[in-house]
């Protein structure tokens, strides 16, 4: 997985959020309100699992190509393509949050 370009798009998501909450108003909790999720803290989570798929995939396929007898073909098959179309739908997510900070950025004030 490329390192930089998430490093690029966690910056990009970092520093929208910050401009999120500085525009936000403040408001008080209600009691059905405990704590506000961090879209950043969402966004990494999120990576972080088809990270984890990807790793995943990666272990299975070694260990069968090794010739280790716990591992199917059709299990190793599936792990890879979960993790290839979950590893795609993140791409497509950062191409739209991507298009949508651009779109922020460029309206004016």
């Amino acid at each position: 997985m490329d390192m930089q370009g998430i490093e690029k798009m966690m910056t990009l998501i970092n520093t929208a959020n910050k401009v999120g909450k500085a525009l936000e108003p403040k408001k008080a909790k209600t009691d059905g309100e405990n704590s506000l999720t961090d879209f950043a803290e969402v966004l990494k989570n999120s990576i972080d699992k088809v990270n984890q798929k990807q790793q995943t995939a990666d272990q299975m396929q070694t260990a069968f190509a090794a010739g280790d007898t716990t591992q199917n073909l059709h299990e190793v098959m599936i792990a890879l393509q979960t993790a290839s179309v979950s590893f795609q739908e993140m791409v497509q997510v950062r191409n739209k949050l991507v298009t949508a900070y651009q779109d922020v950025m460029s309206m004016q004030v």
